[in-house]
Protein backbone atom coordinates (compact mmCIF):
# COMPACT_ATOMS: atom_id res chain seq x y z
CA UNK A 1 0.00 0.00 0.00
CA UNK A 2 1.33 3.44 -0.92
CA UNK A 3 1.48 6.15 1.72
CA UNK A 4 1.08 9.53 0.01
CA UNK A 5 2.03 11.69 3.01
CA UNK A 6 5.30 12.37 4.83
CA UNK A 7 6.25 9.67 7.34
CA UNK A 8 6.37 10.75 10.96
CA UNK A 9 9.87 10.40 12.39
CA UNK A 10 11.67 10.00 9.05
CA UNK A 11 15.20 11.34 9.53
CA UNK A 12 17.42 9.94 6.78
CA UNK A 13 17.16 9.01 3.11
CA UNK A 14 19.46 6.35 1.70
CA UNK A 15 19.97 6.11 -2.05
CA UNK A 16 20.82 3.42 -4.49
CA UNK A 17 23.04 5.07 -7.10
CA UNK A 18 23.56 3.02 -10.29
CA UNK A 19 20.42 3.41 -12.36
CA UNK A 20 18.55 5.28 -9.64
CA UNK A 21 20.60 8.48 -9.61
CA UNK A 22 22.97 8.02 -12.55
CA UNK A 23 22.69 6.76 -16.11
CA UNK A 24 25.27 3.98 -16.05
CA UNK A 25 24.38 2.59 -19.49
CA UNK A 26 24.71 5.75 -21.53
CA UNK A 27 27.74 6.92 -19.58
CA UNK A 28 29.70 3.66 -19.80
CA UNK A 29 28.92 3.40 -23.53
CA UNK A 30 30.23 6.95 -24.05
CA UNK A 31 33.39 6.33 -22.00
CA UNK A 32 34.15 3.00 -23.70
CA UNK A 33 33.81 4.61 -27.11
CA UNK A 34 36.06 7.52 -26.14
CA UNK A 35 38.76 5.14 -24.89
CA UNK A 36 38.60 2.28 -27.39
CA UNK A 37 37.65 3.90 -30.70
CA UNK A 38 40.98 5.79 -30.98
CA UNK A 39 42.68 2.40 -30.61
CA UNK A 40 40.86 1.11 -33.68
CA UNK A 41 37.91 -0.72 -32.11
CA UNK A 42 34.41 -0.30 -33.51
CA UNK A 43 31.80 -1.90 -31.26
CA UNK A 44 28.17 -1.73 -30.28
CA UNK A 45 28.94 0.54 -27.34
CA UNK A 46 25.57 0.12 -25.63
CA UNK A 47 25.93 -3.66 -25.87
CA UNK A 48 29.40 -3.29 -24.36
CA UNK A 49 27.91 -1.43 -21.38
CA UNK A 50 25.16 -4.03 -21.03
CA UNK A 51 27.66 -6.89 -21.09
CA UNK A 52 29.71 -5.28 -18.35
CA UNK A 53 26.62 -4.69 -16.21
CA UNK A 54 25.54 -8.31 -16.77
CA UNK A 55 28.65 -9.37 -14.85
CA UNK A 56 27.73 -7.12 -11.88
CA UNK A 57 25.51 -9.43 -9.83
CA UNK A 58 27.50 -12.62 -10.52
CA UNK A 59 30.69 -10.86 -9.43
CA UNK A 60 29.17 -9.64 -6.17
CA UNK A 61 27.57 -13.01 -5.49
CA UNK A 62 31.04 -14.51 -5.20
CA UNK A 63 31.58 -12.18 -2.24
CA UNK A 64 28.09 -12.58 -0.76
CA UNK A 65 28.40 -16.35 -0.87
CA UNK A 66 31.82 -16.31 0.78
CA UNK A 67 33.63 -17.82 -2.22
CA UNK A 68 36.03 -14.87 -2.29
CA UNK A 69 36.86 -12.21 0.33
CA UNK A 70 35.21 -8.81 0.20
CA UNK A 71 36.55 -6.73 -2.67
CA UNK A 72 35.79 -3.15 -3.61
CA UNK A 73 33.50 -2.78 -6.60
CA UNK A 74 36.37 -1.24 -8.57
CA UNK A 75 38.25 -4.53 -8.24
CA UNK A 76 35.20 -6.52 -9.30
CA UNK A 77 34.58 -4.19 -12.24
CA UNK A 78 38.17 -4.75 -13.41
CA UNK A 79 37.86 -8.52 -13.01
CA UNK A 80 34.52 -8.53 -14.84
CA UNK A 81 35.94 -6.36 -17.63
CA UNK A 82 38.67 -8.86 -18.33
CA UNK A 83 36.10 -11.66 -18.37
CA UNK A 84 33.92 -10.25 -21.15
CA UNK A 85 36.35 -8.26 -23.31
CA UNK A 86 37.27 -11.30 -25.46
CA UNK A 87 33.61 -11.66 -26.49
CA UNK A 88 33.93 -8.29 -28.24
CA UNK A 89 37.26 -9.16 -29.83
CA UNK A 90 39.07 -6.64 -27.65
CA UNK A 91 42.54 -7.91 -26.79
CA UNK A 92 46.05 -6.68 -26.06
CA UNK A 93 45.01 -3.59 -24.11
CA UNK A 94 47.66 -1.90 -22.04
CA UNK A 95 47.44 -1.75 -18.26
CA UNK A 96 46.82 1.99 -18.51
CA UNK A 97 43.87 1.45 -20.86
CA UNK A 98 42.35 -1.27 -18.68
CA UNK A 99 42.65 1.00 -15.65
CA UNK A 100 41.09 3.93 -17.50
CA UNK A 101 38.21 1.72 -18.66
CA UNK A 102 37.61 0.51 -15.12
CA UNK A 103 37.37 4.10 -13.95
CA UNK A 104 34.60 4.74 -16.50
CA UNK A 105 32.25 3.90 -13.62
CA UNK A 106 33.64 6.94 -11.77
CA UNK A 107 32.51 9.20 -14.63
CA UNK A 108 28.80 8.47 -14.82
CA UNK A 109 26.33 11.29 -15.41
CA UNK A 110 23.32 11.92 -13.19
CA UNK A 111 19.78 11.80 -14.47
CA UNK A 112 18.87 15.46 -15.14
CA UNK A 113 16.71 16.22 -12.10
CA UNK A 114 18.85 14.52 -9.49
CA UNK A 115 21.34 17.18 -8.22
CA UNK A 116 18.67 19.81 -7.61
CA UNK A 117 16.30 17.29 -6.04
CA UNK A 118 18.99 16.04 -3.65
CA UNK A 119 19.64 19.61 -2.58
CA UNK A 120 15.93 20.02 -1.82
CA UNK A 121 15.78 16.78 0.16
CA UNK A 122 18.88 17.68 2.18
CA UNK A 123 16.98 20.60 3.71
CA UNK A 124 14.82 18.22 5.76
CA UNK A 125 16.71 14.92 5.85
CA UNK A 126 20.18 13.47 6.20
CA UNK A 127 21.09 12.00 2.83
CA UNK A 128 23.65 9.34 1.93
CA UNK A 129 24.28 6.74 -0.76
CA UNK A 130 23.84 3.14 0.30
CA UNK A 131 25.36 1.69 -2.84
CA UNK A 132 27.42 -1.32 -3.78
CA UNK A 133 29.97 1.14 -5.14
CA UNK A 134 33.13 1.78 -3.14
CA UNK A 135 33.77 5.05 -1.34
CA UNK A 136 36.21 6.55 -3.86
CA UNK A 137 33.75 5.77 -6.65
CA UNK A 138 30.92 7.47 -4.74
CA UNK A 139 33.14 10.50 -4.02
CA UNK A 140 34.01 10.89 -7.70
CA UNK A 141 30.35 10.64 -8.76
CA UNK A 142 29.38 13.16 -6.10
CA UNK A 143 32.03 15.65 -7.19
CA UNK A 144 31.19 15.19 -10.87
CA UNK A 145 27.44 15.59 -10.38
CA UNK A 146 27.26 17.89 -7.33
CA UNK A 147 25.61 15.37 -5.01
CA UNK A 148 25.53 17.05 -1.55
CA UNK A 149 25.91 13.95 0.64
CA UNK A 150 26.04 14.13 4.43
CA UNK A 151 27.91 10.81 4.52
CA UNK A 152 28.94 7.98 2.19
CA UNK A 153 27.69 4.60 3.35
CA UNK A 154 27.09 1.25 1.71
CA UNK A 155 29.09 -1.80 0.75
CA UNK A 156 32.59 -0.71 1.68
CA UNK A 157 31.43 0.37 5.16
CA UNK A 158 29.51 -2.89 5.68
CA UNK A 159 32.15 -5.07 3.95
CA UNK A 160 29.39 -6.83 2.04
CA UNK A 161 27.02 -6.18 -0.83
CA UNK A 162 23.32 -5.48 -1.05
CA UNK A 163 20.85 -7.07 -0.69
CA UNK A 164 22.54 -8.58 2.39
CA UNK A 165 20.76 -7.16 5.48
CA UNK A 166 23.94 -5.89 7.08
CA UNK A 167 24.46 -3.27 4.38
CA UNK A 168 21.17 -1.54 5.25
CA UNK A 169 21.48 -1.99 9.00
CA UNK A 170 25.07 -0.73 9.23
CA UNK A 171 23.94 2.42 7.39
CA UNK A 172 21.26 3.02 10.02
CA UNK A 173 23.73 2.37 12.82
CA UNK A 174 26.25 4.78 11.30
CA UNK A 175 23.76 7.62 11.74
CA UNK A 176 22.55 6.36 15.15
CA UNK A 177 19.06 5.83 13.78
CA UNK A 178 16.54 3.02 13.99
CA UNK A 179 15.63 1.44 10.64
CA UNK A 180 12.09 2.86 10.78
CA UNK A 181 13.57 6.36 10.80
CA UNK A 182 15.40 5.71 7.52
CA UNK A 183 14.11 5.29 3.97
CA UNK A 184 15.75 3.49 1.08
CA UNK A 185 15.24 5.15 -2.30
CA UNK A 186 15.82 3.02 -5.39
CA UNK A 187 14.67 2.27 -8.91
CA UNK A 188 14.85 -1.48 -8.23
CA UNK A 189 12.09 -3.35 -6.43
CA UNK A 190 14.48 -6.06 -5.24
CA UNK A 191 16.59 -3.48 -3.39
CA UNK A 192 13.51 -2.00 -1.75
CA UNK A 193 12.14 -5.39 -0.74
CA UNK A 194 15.41 -6.22 1.01
CA UNK A 195 15.48 -2.84 2.79
CA UNK A 196 11.87 -3.21 3.91
CA UNK A 197 12.66 -6.63 5.36
CA UNK A 198 15.19 -4.85 7.60
CA UNK A 199 12.57 -2.39 8.81
CA UNK A 200 13.42 0.58 6.58
CA UNK A 201 10.82 2.67 4.80
CA UNK A 202 10.99 2.55 1.01
CA UNK A 203 10.51 4.81 -2.00
CA UNK A 204 10.56 3.74 -5.65
CA UNK A 205 11.71 5.95 -8.52
CA UNK A 206 10.67 5.09 -12.05
CA UNK A 207 13.62 4.75 -14.43
CA UNK A 208 11.92 3.23 -17.49
CA UNK A 209 14.98 3.58 -19.73
CA UNK A 210 17.71 2.36 -17.35
CA UNK A 211 18.66 -0.66 -19.48
CA UNK A 212 17.75 0.98 -22.78
CA UNK A 213 14.51 2.47 -24.17
CA UNK A 214 11.58 0.94 -22.31
CA UNK A 215 13.86 -1.44 -20.38
CA UNK A 216 13.56 -0.32 -16.78
CA UNK A 217 11.08 -0.30 -13.93
CA UNK A 218 8.14 2.04 -14.48
CA UNK A 219 6.53 1.13 -11.15
CA UNK A 220 7.41 -0.97 -8.09
CA UNK A 221 6.55 -4.66 -8.09
CA UNK A 222 6.59 -4.78 -4.27
CA UNK A 223 4.76 -2.72 -1.60
CA UNK A 224 6.47 0.63 -0.97
CA UNK A 225 5.76 3.74 1.06
CA UNK A 226 6.18 6.09 -1.89
CA UNK A 227 6.38 5.77 -5.66
CA UNK A 228 7.42 8.70 -7.84
CA UNK A 229 8.18 9.36 -11.50
CA UNK A 230 11.62 10.74 -10.56
CA UNK A 231 13.53 12.24 -7.64
CA UNK A 232 11.91 15.65 -8.00
CA UNK A 233 8.56 13.91 -7.73
CA UNK A 234 9.66 12.23 -4.52
CA UNK A 235 10.76 15.60 -3.10
CA UNK A 236 7.28 16.91 -3.88
CA UNK A 237 5.68 13.99 -2.05
CA UNK A 238 7.92 14.58 0.96
CA UNK A 239 6.89 18.25 0.95
CA UNK A 240 10.33 19.77 0.48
Amino acid sequence: MLVEAPILGLRALFFDVFGTLVDWRGSVAREAQAILRPQGFSLDWAAFADAWRDEYQPGMEEVRSGRIPFSKLDALHRRNLERFLPRFGVTSLSEATLHDLTLAWHRLDAWPEVPAALTRLKRNFMIAPVSNGNISLMVDLARRNHFPWDAILGAEVARDFKPKPGVYLVACEALDLKPEHCMMVAAHSSDLSAAAACGLRTAHLARPNEHGPGKGETAPSVPVDFAAKDLAGLADKLSV
